[in-house]
């Protein structure tokens, strides 16, 4: 597997909007979500890709930016920082990769509780607009 190639699609897809079809090309079919929000994992690539479609529309606006990469082996963190409503947002991304460099879990976690509490309003709008 090459780290450098996985997390460059990633990056790529992320640029172009998180679309389904862009989403579905790099996202194994038992990929698991970690939501800071969601309590239970959420498996299976049809709901990973409602809950980072969702992100794209919600935290994915004009101030969100990657600040800082952690690569390991398999898995990269990436720091962002966005604003919503006038609240800024810190958080990261987690994500691990398989040997044929296809996303098999994806882990974000946010900070402060304020922007969780905006994480979680704006997500719930956006999966309830979601197509089923």
């Amino acid at each position: 597997m090459n780290m450098n190639n996985a997390l460059a699609r990633w990056h790529e897809v992320a640029r172009n909007g998180s679309t389904v079809e862009g989403l579905r090309s790099i996202i194994h079919d038992d990929a698991v979500f970690h939501s800071p929000v969601v309590h239970t994992p959420q498996v299976g690539q049809a709901i990973v890709i409602a809950y980072l479609s969702a992100a794209a529309q919600t935290l994915g606006n004009e101030s969100f930016c990657y600040v800082r990469e952690v690569l390991g082996e398999n898995t990269a963190v990436l720091e962002f920082t966005t604003q919503m409503d006038g609240i800024h947002i810190n958080g990261i991304d987690m994500i691990t990769f398989n040997e044929d460099e296809m996303i098999i879990d994806f882990k974000v976690m946010v900070r402060p509780l304020k922007a969780v509490n905006k994480v979680w309003e704006m997500m719930a709008a956006q999966l309830e607009r979601a197509p089923a």
